[in-house]
């Protein structure tokens, strides 16, 4: 008679031994570098490996210290598409990793990320961490993005950055968001219409009346008071 009992133990060991060999395979696996983690894939065609390994490791940093990543990529993307040399590029998002650091200590552990990205263009166009702790200071309580974004923006119209500064302090008390878009859009009217930037500025600081209320800013241009270095 011929012996039908089932073979469950071969089976069996057979499945444990096939469960066995994939756990080692994913353990295995883990342990095993990832060579896609921390990369950004938007620079893998954009950058040469060297300095995209180089970007990737600020990028890490950022994530680790609470920093917006986005101005990173956006930074390396920009030198990428104008064909700067790769060496400067690095150099030019270490750069603004610590920018992005100096405005989030000079605002506060709680700034959002957009406030982080304004303060560092801010410090980009001439402010200093002072400025923006005292900035802060000024708004206490009340966002800081658009302040911050107006500094900058009036610097590039060639305002210069002492002035530029002088006006947003001139400003902070009083002025909501919609107060000092508006004002950024008839200072740089002024300027399209002929105006010197500094002229263009104070007359609009001498209308609004608040050039004689801050002692940041002196003078019908509203330059501000000099600032020790």
């Amino acid at each position: 008679m011929r012996d039908t009992t089932p073979r469950v133990g071969f089976v069996g060991a057979g499945v444990c031994v096939a469960l066995l060999l994939i756990m080692a395979a994913l353990l295995l696996m883990g342990a095993l570098p990832s060579t896609a983690e921390g990369q950004e894939p938007r620079l893998t065609t954009r950058l040469p490996a060297a300095a995209r390994l180089q970007v990737d490791s600020i990028l890490d940093a950022a994530r680790a210290a609470g920093l917006p990543v986005e101005p990173l990529v956006d930074r390396a993307l920009e030198g990428a598409a104008k064909g700067a040399p790769p060496g400067l590029i690095v150099t030019a998002v270490a750069r603004l990793r610590q920018e992005l650091a100096s405005a989030r200590a000079a605002f506060g552990s709680s700034a959002s990320p957009s406030e982080i990205t304004a303060g560092a263009s801010a410090l980009r166009a001439g402010a200093t961490a002072k400025d923006l702790a005292q900035l802060r200071r000024l708004r206490a309580g009340q966002p800081l993005t658009v302040a911050a974004s107006v500094l900058a923006d009036l610097v590039s119209a060639g305002v210069p950055a002492d002035t530029a500064i002088g006006a947003v302090f001139a400003l902070a008390n009083g002025a909501d968001d919609a107060d000092y878009l508006a004002f950024r859009r008839t200072v740089q009217a002024d300027i399209a219409l002929g105006a010197s930037p500094a002229a263009a500025l104070g007359a609009r600081l001498e209308s609004l009346g608040s050039m004689a209320d801050s002692p940041a800013v002196t003078g019908q241009t509203g330059v501000r008071s000099k600032r020790k270095p």
